[in-house]
């Protein structure tokens, strides 16, 4: 496979790692989370203008019409800053609102284009797997309308966003709404999790009625939609594992170059040099994983979901290991909470849970391959 990013790609990482370098820098994410905000809408709308929402819709609705490798690339910035934006849900709500026939198609896309509006998807619900087979909220027709009942967990930025995207059980089998945030009967919870950086909410729905129009139809079975914003979040939640794992090294790089302990830098010692040796070798690892599954993604590869399962093991498990040992090479400093390491540790260890953890996606890769060889 060839990695190498071409010269728009190029611009869009540049561009965007500039803006977040200038407008999002860690003390400025401090506040935010200090605050309870969710983002800094201005930062959003200068990602907006970047295009960074308009890359998941096609030119025809107003947007970029790029692919997910391109989508990567910006989650990618995004753990390397922890720029606290909806960059992952709205995307992958509008994907989904590309591909249906939802009423009123247009003026959304354009609003989610121009960052004047956000989405988030809820989709995980407590104590259930993070696949189709979780879903538990239901929905019952009504006149005019429909009628939902359920909680979904773990729904990020749910509670800044103005739509959300969810998935319930219509008359028994997955059907997607796509719900107005301000609706009667919903009601938004912001959890307390390890990461301290992002919003993550319960949402419950409780009676909550919705026109006939927000059931998102499209082409395809609404369980193949719910597979498909399955894999986009997950190879974009890899990818935001892939700039966590890129920062830390940066970061620990620099520190044991500078840091002298028995009148040399600790950096000179050969099992520091091994570990360092070790994280590159697991953020490579890590990245090739990732840009595959999005490339496969993209090509509808007949092995893509397969590629999705490898990039969550792969990214959860090495950028994990790469957050431990970055931790330890900084010693005592890498444990307090003035130090930016412990964030970067922190958005690590809940993008490893997130979208399903390295054992549902090895469960997910056992089936497939036992489905592939059974008669």
């Amino acid at each position: 496979m060839d990695f190498e990013l071409s010269d728009e790609q190029r611009g869009l990482v540049d561009s965007s790692r500039s803006l977040l370098a200038a407008k999002a820098p860690l003390d400025v994410t401090r506040k935010i989370a200090e605050q309870g905000t969710g983002f800094d809408p201005e930062l959003w709308r200068l990602g907006a203008e970047l295009g960074w929402p308009a890359l998941a819709i096609p030119e025809a609705d107003g947007g970029l019409g790029q692919q997910l490798v391109d989508l990567a690339l910006v989650a990618e910035e995004h753990g390397r800053s922890l720029a606290p934006t909806p960059f992952i849900p709205t995307v992958v709500v509008a994907d989904a609102i590309v591909r249906s026939k939802i009423a009123g198609r247009p003026k959304i896309l354009q609003s989610l284009a121009e960052g004047s509006a956000t989405a988030a998807w809820a989709f995980a619900e407590p104590g259930q797997p993070w696949s189709a087979a979780g879903i538990r909220a239901r929905a019952e027709a009504h006149p005019g309308g429909y009628v939902l009942n359920g909680v979904k967990a773990t729904v990020q930025d749910a509670d800044s966003a103005q739509w959300l995207l969810v998935d319930a059980l219509l008359d028994g089998r997955a059907a997607r709404f796509l719900v107005p945030t301000d609706s009667a009967g919903l009601r938004i919870e912001r959890q307390r999790t390890l990461d301290v950086t992002r919003a993550y909410c319960d949402v419950t729905f409780a009676g909550v009625s919705v026109a006939g129009d927000a059931l998102c139809a499209g082409e395809g079975s609404a369980s193949a939609e719910i597979a498909r914003s399955s894999h986009l979040n997950v190879v974009l939640a890899c990818a935001e594992l892939t700039g966590v794992g890129k920062r830390l090294l940066e970061m620990t790089l620099d520190y044991v170059a500078q840091r002298v302990q028995f009148g040399r830098p600790v950096g000179s010692y050969q099992a520091v040099k091994h570990k360092c040796a070790n994280i590159r070798m697991w953020v490579q690892a890590a990245t090739a994983a990732t840009y595959y599954a999005a490339m496969a993604v993209d090509a509808q590869t007949a092995d893509h979901a397969r590629a999705v399962s490898v990039a969550k093991v792969c990214a959860s498990e090495s950028i994990s290991r790469v957050a431990g040992e970055a931790l330890q090479l900084h010693g005592g400093v890498g444990f307090t909470w003035e130090h930016d390491l412990h964030l970067y540790l922190r958005r690590a260890r809940t993008n490893a849970l997130l979208c399903g953890d390295a054992t549902h996606h090895r469960e997910l890769l056992c089936r497939s391959l036992e489905a592939s060889v059974m008669p």
